[in-house]
This record gives structure tokens, sequence and C-alpha cells, in this order.
């Protein structure tokens, strides 16, 4: 902030500088032109900055014509607004050149482009910084600026994303302010939707685990064409060569054992006949081919490779990535080279179907139960030169929560339906007991010993074929399967360490299994009548059921796709984007901000809409519907309402290829398009009140960060306009509407709201005053605007020139109107509210199915006739229970487990679900489980209908009473502003004070809101605002009571509410 001498110079001083700078002579390489700004500015970007500076290299379009150059901060500007740039595009690092941008424009007089700011994309477990990436390729850490592992554009095509899997992600994500670090596993996930339904399907086994399977029966060697693609005919045939001798995985050997029917997938049944084996590794099979078994339901299915002279097996390299960095987010303070994993990368010599030798570099595949590929250098055949063969190199690409580990087998599985043979429960149980770990006092060895790194490898690929066949929906019976593989690896790694492998022990699951088998003791005593009649409430599960309560059962939650994969406290805006498409509430569209309401949630709207249309209708209001299309004239009629609308308006400029000759808008709210109208249909006093409203939809271009059901750029609403000869009547109607928002929120939602009045800052542009319903979202500490009713006195008839002729007086006046409206944002304030790390919890009056009911007890040693015997009394219920008036659905799907009903209905956020199986009906009784608390309760048939009616009101008045418990509880009044610093820290919202003042309030947000460097993580960083002056203030208002803000020399008005909000 010094002062310097230049500064001083006089303008011919600086022309003859200037002219050393054009000559490009050494004196003019010491200088610089800088402008006079603010030197002692606490904006460093205001101190006299550089605007041109001299340069003696060539350049690329005029060579060495010129030797001066301006800066990149003087020119943008300049460019922007000469090239007819409407909104410049910059990254939140160039917010402290804003103002510097503006100050060149207004004094060169140029048009002025509106700035809007971004943050940049920031991921999870490696460096952005160019500095850094290339500290890693000078190091020799990685292959180069297309390294796989790099967060390159060049790095991620060369594993295997797509431009169009990029694009859709980018389109998806649209632009934010906020500072996000995103896990890698949604970019992959993007990717994996475009290459799934194209990619061919190829076998490879891994060649040091690969085991001989010989088959008895078989003839010689033959081709047969098998789809490559199971879903999709369009992607071709390949041939696969089938032969006596097959080679498969290891994984799948083990569980195995002589007797077994296995299932060749693409050829058919087999009989195990004897196997060989060395320890716990088979070394062969022999086997009896039986073709003439077509029963494939209970059989176990195998991957394989034929062997053939004829087609001989390609050598493959599998290479698998791992994340650069090991701290998932890296802080200021952080040494990037502490936390640089060096053991990143790691290649699987495999065994690959013949036909991979057709493979060409950038190719997409799918390796069977080892997930997707991409070729990245083709297999080369025998050279002449070295008499050696080069292998495919295929890069895993990565398309789950677990990135960069990827399975390197797959386990064998079982047909739909079935459990797993006996051996493998029998294994599983074994290795779940402790049995088979090893001798206790064997020597161990150290966890990063070569032995311990390279069985953890194996336990990373095996857990993420778990985890992927959940992901996929896979049967029961294969994820089984692959988990009592994963267990015998952690058994065995915690034999050869001495230590469990971390995240791999879960003593909570063992001590499930453990209550599980108390709760069977229970239920056979109950049976022979030794248990009171007091243990009728236990519910026992199934046998088949009981056998999956495993590792699989406690790892499911964490790593299925179908259910929840963060925390509500812990990812808020992950939490909030998986349930509202978890629970089928919405579908992405590929124009960004827009969104498919799905009838879940368009469900919801349906009762909003219900319920206030009842209500307004009682008060005489009509509905009516106006045209979306305004025309520019109509729009620009009343340009101090508009003007808070005007970046957002979206133009119609074109008719098919024709331009129009004016453009049109499309509505982004309706006051301009009705009230020319009303000035035709109101000319007496006979006329009013006009009250009428409509339901539709409006477009707001938004350039915030999109947000479903919060900030959406077309959004459904309701608008009612009214026009009252009386001023007195017309602010009556306001407050009424408002108490019909209250009772949307309150008696419909289960949702506490504060009543009050919009500060004359936050009010609506050329309304009156504004009244308003807030919310309060606990877990982001924010408030959330609700619904508003306008009170817009004459401002629009005077515009509009909506006039009656008063009968008393003979004379022309202006009617009083109304405007309010509410919003398809009650569904995300629903949802953020009330829902849980389950997924969405629904209040009893808003849901479309308040009662779900899921047969069970239907296990495979039933007949069809005892199966259906249970549906239709479930049918039965079902139409009492409508009988009742109670919204109810029953869910008869046959591909589905009651588990994963259980899951699917929960995550939906279904108040309660009704069980019933066979015992149920025997004894006329069902189970009933509130979503809200998880409680079970065994209730009779006789009464259902009363008693889930009370039950449903009981959970609509404890999910209101326990949101306005906490809202309560983060409602602070305080007349200190270091307390009131503080309190928004915590996430409260604040009662405090205020002289009403607009710059005041103005200055309240400013000095509250957190700059990127000084706030913690997950903090918010924008400033308070006034989120209404509520109606029931708190005692305390006197006239020598201050204004909360320090700066402010008026006397405080009222109490107003203060926070950060949505």
């Amino acid at each position: 902030r010094t002062r310097e001498g230049t500064r001083e110079n006089s303008i011919e001083r600086n022309l003859e500088l200037w002219r050393e700078m054009v000559s490009g002579s050494n004196r003019g390489l010491e200088c610089c032109l800088r402008v006079k700004m603010d030197y002692a500015s606490d904006n460093g970007c205001l101190r006299d900055p550089t605007i041109y500076r001299c340069r003696l290299e060539p350049h690329t379009c005029t060579g060495t014509k010129y030797k001066v150059y301006p800066t990149y901060d003087f020119s943008c500007p300049i460019v922007d607004s000469v090239e007819g740039v409407t909104h410049t595009l910059r990254t939140m690092e160039y917010h402290d050149r804003d103002e510097q941008y503006y100050w060149f424009i207004e004094q060169l007089g140029l048009r002025k482009p509106y700035i809007w700011e971004y943050s940049r994309l920031n991921l999870q477990n490696t460096v952005l910084s160019k500095r850094k990436l290339t500290w890693f390729v000078d190091e020799g850490m990685v292959d180069g600026w297309d390294d796989p592992r790099f967060p390159t554009v060049r790095g991620i095509l060369r594993r295997g994303m797509t431009v169009e899997g990029l694009r859709q992600f980018i389109a998806a994500q649209g632009s934010s302010k906020a500072t996000v670090v995103m896990e890698w596993d949604k970019i992959w996930a993007f990717n994996r939707k475009v290459i799934d339904p194209v990619s061919p399907r190829y076998t490879a086994i891994d060649k040091a685990d690969a085991v001989p399977f010989l088959l008895s029966g078989a003839s010689e060697p033959f081709c047969k064409e098998v789809a490559k693609h199971p879903k999709n005919p369009d992607v071709g045939t390949k041939p696969t060569w089938c032969s006596p001798t097959v080679w498969i995985e290891q994984v799948d050997a083990v569980l195995l054992k002589e007797g077994d029917v296995v299932t060749l997938i693409n050829w058919g049944n087999t009989v195990i006949e004897s196997m060989t084996k060395d320890g716990d590794k088979v070394k062969s099979i022999n086997a009896k081919l039986d073709l003439e078994n077509k029963n494939f339901r209970d059989s176990i299915k195998l991957t394989w490779l034929g062997e053939t002279d004829e087609a001989a097996f390609i050598p493959c390299k599998c290479i698998y990535y791992e994340h650069i960095i090991t701290k998932p987010v890296l802080t200021k303070d952080d040494d990037f080279k502490k936390y640089v994993n060096r053991n990143s990368k790691r290649e699987v010599d495999s065994l690959g179907d013949p036909c991979l030798a057709s493979l060409k570099k950038g190719d997409i595949v799918q390796l069977q139960r080892k997930g997707f590929f991409i070729c990245d250098r083709p297999h080369v055949p025998v050279s002449i030169h070295t008499s050696v063969a080069a292998p495919c190199y295929l890069i895993a690409i990565p398309d789950s929560k677990s990135a960069p580990t990827t399975t390197t087998s797959g386990a064998a599985t079982s047909e739909k339906g079935k459990g797993r043979p006996k051996t493998e429960k029998k294994k599983v149980e074994e290795v779940k007991a402790g049995k088979g770990a090893g001798e206790s006092g064997s020597a161990k060895v150290p966890p990063d010993s070569p032995a311990a790194l390279e069985l953890k490898g194996k336990i990373d690929e095996q857990g993420q074929k778990v985890r992927q066949l959940k992901g996929e929906g896979a049967e029961k019976s294969a994820v089984d399967a692959a988990v009592a593989v994963l267990l015998g690896l952690k058994a065995k790694y915690k034999d050869l360490t001495g230590e469990d492998l971390a995240g791999g022990k879960r003593p909570a699951a063992k001590e499930k299994g453990k209550e599980k088998g108390k709760e069977k003791g229970k239920e056979k005593g109950k049976e022979k009548g030794k248990e009171s009649q007091a243990k009728k409430k236990v519910k026992v599960e199934e046998p088949a059921a009981a056998a999956a309560a495993s590792e699989s059962a406690a790892d499911a939650k964490k790593s299925t796709r179908l259910g929840m994969e963060v925390k509500k406290e812990e990812n808020f805006g992950e939490w909030y984007s998986q349930v509202i498409k978890k629970a089928e509430m919405v579908e992405y569209y590929d124009v960004s901000g827009c969104y498919i309401l799905r009838p879940w949630s368009y469900s919801i709207w349906e009762s909003i809409k219900a319920f206030f249309d009842s209500e307004i209708k009682k008060r005489g209001i009509e509905n009516v519907y106006f045209p979306i299309f305004v025309s520019k004239s109509a729009l620009e009629k009343e340009k101090s309402h508009i003007e808070d609308f005007a970046p957002e308006v979206a133009w119609v400029t074109k008719s098919g290829q024709s331009d129009l000759a004016e453009p049109i808008a499309i509505r982004p709210t309706s006051e301009t398009v009705m009230y020319p109208a009303y000035a035709k249909w109101i000319q007496s006093y006979r006329d009013l009140p006009l009250l009428l409203n409509q339901w539709n939809n409006v477009v707001r271009w938004e350039f915030k960060q999109p947000q479903p059901f919060l900030r959406t750029r077309e959004f459904l609403w309701q608008e009612g306009h009214t026009a009252y000869a009386v001023r007195d009547d017309a602010v009556e109607e306001v407050h009424a509407i408002l108490d019909l928002y209250r009772r949307v929120y309150e008696e419909l939602l289960a949702i506490p709201v504060i009543c009050g009045r919009k500060t004359e800052k936050e009010k609506f542009a050329g309304a009156d005053f504004t009244t308003t319903v807030e919310a309060y979202i606990s877990t982001s500490g924010r408030g959330i605007q609700g619904a508003t009713s306008h009170h817009l006195g004459q401002n629009f008839s005077k515009m509009f020139d909506i006039q009656f002729e008063d009968p008393t007086t003979g004379k022309h006046e202006f009617v009083y109107q109304n405007s309010w409206g509410l919003t398809t944002r009650t569904i995300g304030v629903l949802t953020m509210v009330h829902g849980d790390d389950k997924g969405l919890v629904l209040p009893p009056r808003a849901a479309a199915v308040q009662v779900i009911i899921v047969p069970c007890g239907v296990s495979v040693k039933m007949t069809d006739a005892e199966r259906q015997k249970i549906v239709d009394s479930c049918k039965v219920f079902e139409e009492k229970l409508k009988a009742s008036e109670i919204r109810v659905r029953g869910d008869y799907r046959e591909n589905y487990t009651p588990g994963w009903k259980f899951n699917h209905w929960e995550l939906k956020g279904v108040p309660i679900r009704v069980e019933i199986g066979p015992r149920d009906m025997e004894r006329d009784e069902f189970v009933a489980v509130r979503r809200d608390t998880g409680d079970r309760e065994t209730l009779s048939r006789s009464d259902a209908g009363t008693k889930l009616k009370a039950l449903l009101e009981e959970i609509q008045n404890r999910l209101f009473t326990t949101a306005a418990k906490v809202r309560d509880e983060n409602v602070v009044v305080t007349t200190d502003w270091n307390e009131f610093l503080t309190l928004l820290d915590q996430k409260k919202l604040i009662l405090a004070p205020f002289c009403g003042d607009p710059e005041i309030e103005d200055n309240i947000k400013k000095e509250t809101k957190k700059d990127e460097a000084s706030a913690e993580v997950g903090q918010a960083l924008m400033g308070a605002k006034s989120l209404c002056i509520p109606f029931n203030q708190p005692p305390g208002i006197t006239p020598e009571t201050k204004c909360i803000y320090p700066g402010s020399t008026k006397p405080a008005k009222y109490f107003t509410l203060f926070g950060r909000s949505y």
C-alpha cells in the first residue's frame, strides 16, 4: 500500500517510457504500464494494477510486429463487452478481480456484462494443481500426463471415460458457487450408464489361479456362436469354443464338491466326479458332461474358457489403479507428498477369451464378473523378431462407490430364487464361527509385507465383486457365494498377520447372528407352547433369511446401490440427491435445471393441491388459466417489478428456422399476463371482488446451482391474484391465505413454520408488504421460505389502469390487489425436514400410499398353491383397508424378496409396512412396522382399519412434534452482536432487535459472510439475511432498545428473524 514515486510522473515522462516499451528497448523491458486506481485499497486487485507489459517473444499470429501486450485482467472486460458477451463466466478465484473488471468497464464507457461466478469442481483423493501433478510426472510416480490415475481429461479418457459420459455428468452438475469436493464414483456412474448397454461381454481368468476342469463325455473341440451382450442383440455374436478341457477361476473351484451340478454358462450342465487338491487350493477337477439335464435352477453357474489349438487364449494384463492420494480431502496445511499412494498400480496376468485378439485401442468391453475394461494396448501376435507375443493390456474402468478398486474374479452363482448348496452355507457358517483360521500360534508377518499386500489385493478385488453383485441386484445365492469367498480371504489375512483387515470385522453382525439364533430358539419353544403369550410379537426369520444373515447382511446397507450410501449429518447435499433419486421422486433431464417429477413426488403435490384448492374455493376463489407466453412490451410495462426477474427470463426468438418479429417471454410470474385482462373485466364495483387463482408452471432461468424442488428453472405452483374495492378486505385476505399456507405445512406436511412479515428489503417488488411462512432445516442450520402472500396495494392497478366506479362518489378508483403463491419447493422442504439415514419419511396425510402390504414367509419348499394362499390373504386384507379409507397398496412382485421390498418401501418413506406370513394367517394377525421409529407391533386383523388409522394419526403428530421441538431448540433470542455471530455459526436462527434499515441489513449480510479460507469444511458461506418479522414477537422492545448491528444509530423497531437461508 505504498505510494510509489512513479505514480507522480508527468504525462510527458510516461509517454517517453511508453515509446521505449513500444520499441522493445532494454529500458522498455524494465517498464510496465499501470493504471491509477487506489494504491491503498483493501482489495489488492485495485492497487494500481498493471495493464500493459513489454514482451519480445513472437506472437503466434502477429510474430514480432508488436512489443507491448495488454494483461489478461485488462483485456477481458474490453473483449467481453465489445464482442457482445452478455454473461461472463468466471471461477470463484477471480472474485476479488470483479471490482477491477467493472472499473475498467465504467471508465471506458462500455456496455456492462453480467459476471456469473462458479466454483471449480474438486475431486477427492487427488490433486488438481498443475504444479503438484508435475511433481508426480517428474518423480516418475506416474506414466505421464495421460496416466489413468490423473484427473486430467487425457487421463480419465485413457481410463475409460467416454465423451458422452463426461457430457452427461457436466450437464447434470450445472454451475455452483459452493465449494464441492466430490467423490469419483459420481462421474464414473454416469459413464457406466453409457457403456453398459453397448459393451460386449468376454471372459478372462487369472492365470496364476486358473484351474483345469476336465470333462468326460465331451467330444472334440467345437465352436458355437453366442450373444456378445445378453440384452442387446445389436452388439452381435462371438464364437465360443467348447472343449474337453476348460479353465475356471480358483475362487469358483473352492466352492465346489463332488456330486455338485455345475452349469457352464452358454454350454450346459456338468456333474463333479472328483477333485484334486493341494491343501486348500484346488489343482484340478474332473466332471461329466450332462447336457440332457435342463434343470438350471439348482445348479452353480461358472464362467469358463475352453482350451483348443484352433483358438489359443490371448495373454492379457488386467491393470487396476488406486487413488494417487490416500487422504480423501487435503486441507491447505497438508503436505500432499505425505499422502502419496506409492502402490497405486497393480497388474494381473490373465488368460483371455480368443475374441480379445480383435480388440483395438480404446475399445471398451466387460469381462464377466470382473467389470468394465478399456483396451490400452491391443494384442500383437508372436513377433518373428522376438518370438514373443505382446499381451492385450486392459485397464479397469471404475463404475461404483469403490471406484479405484476393481474385481479380478467372480465367485460361482446359483439360479434365481434358490439358496446356495448346503456345503456353501456350511463354509460360510464355519468362517463366521472362526473355524479354519489357521493355527493361532503360527508366526505372523507385518501387514506391509509382500504376502500380506498380495492377499489384501485379493480381498479388495473380492470385496468389489460383492459390491458389484449387490449393486446389479444379483440373486441372493450369488451374493452369498461371493461373500463366502470374501470371508475366507479375510480369515487367511488374520491368520497371516494376526490383525483384522480395516473395516473387515463386524462384531455387530456376529452379535446379530447370535440374537437371531436366540430368536429362533424362542420361536421353537413358542411353537411347543413353552413360551408365554407375551412373546407373540417376536418376529422370526425364515431359514433362508437366517442363512443370509451373514457378513453380506451386515455389509449390505453400506455397499448396496439400492439403499442410502451417505448419512444425512455427514454429507447433507449428497444425502438429499440420493433420497430424491432413490425414492423415485425425480428423474434427471437433459436440460440442466429441469427435472421430471415422478408419480411418487407428484402425488405429494396433488395432496397439497387438493387441500389448498378446497380451502380457497370456500372463500369464493375460482381457478383460471392464462397463457404461458408474455409479449415483450407487456413484460417491460412494469420495469421496477420485473427487474428482479430480468436475468432469469427465458425468451422464445425463433419459429422453426425463422426469427420472430419480437421475442416472446416465457412467464417468470403472471402479473403482466393477467392484469391487462383485469383492466377489461373490472369496470364497476359490482365486478369486485375479483378472486382468481391458477395452477400452472413458470420458468425462471436460474444461474445459481439448480437443485431439484428447491431451485429449478421450471417449477409448478399456484398463484392467486385478487382485486378488492376496500383495502381492509384485501389485507384480511392476505392473512387468511397465509394461514392456509401455515396449515399446508403444519397440518398436512407436519412441518412447523414461523409466520411473519418480510422486511422492506426482502419484500416482493411492487408490494406494499409481504407476509411469509418460514421453515427451518436443522441439518444445514438454514431457514427456507415456504410460501408468501403479498398485499400489492394500488401499485399494479395504477400501472395497468385497473379502476372501478365508486357507487358513493361516482369517481373512478384504483382497486387494491393481492397476490400469493405456493410452489413445489414444499416437497423439497418435506424431504429435508423429515428424511433420515434410511431415506424419505412421509407424513401419512401427504402420502400416496399410507400402508404397504408385503407377503412374508414364502419359502422354496412351499407349493404354488401355498404361496398363492398367502398372496390371496394379503389381497383380501388390502381390500378391507381400502374400505376403511386407508390408502394402501400390496407388493406382490415375485421377482423380489421380502427383504428387498422392506428396504424399497422404507426408502420411499411409506408410513406403515404390514407383514403377513403363514403364522399370521393362522392367528388372524398381522405385523405393523412404523417408518418413523421402526417399532413393530402385532395386531389383530378384526379391527385393523381402526387401529391403523389411529397409528397413522400418531405418526403424523409425532413427526410434527419432533420437528417443532428441533426448530424451537434452534431459534434463539439475542441482543448482543458477538453472540449473534456465534449463534449463526452454530446453525441457529436468531431473533434480534432490528431497525429495519435496508442498508443496515446489507451490512449484516456482508459482515456475516464467510470467505472460503476462514470457513470450516461443510460450513455455509452465505451471510445472514432477514427471514421475517415474526407476528409473535418476544417481549423486550423499548424505545431504548438498540439495533443488533453495532454500526446502526437507529433504535430497534421489532425483533427480526435472521439466519442463513436457501
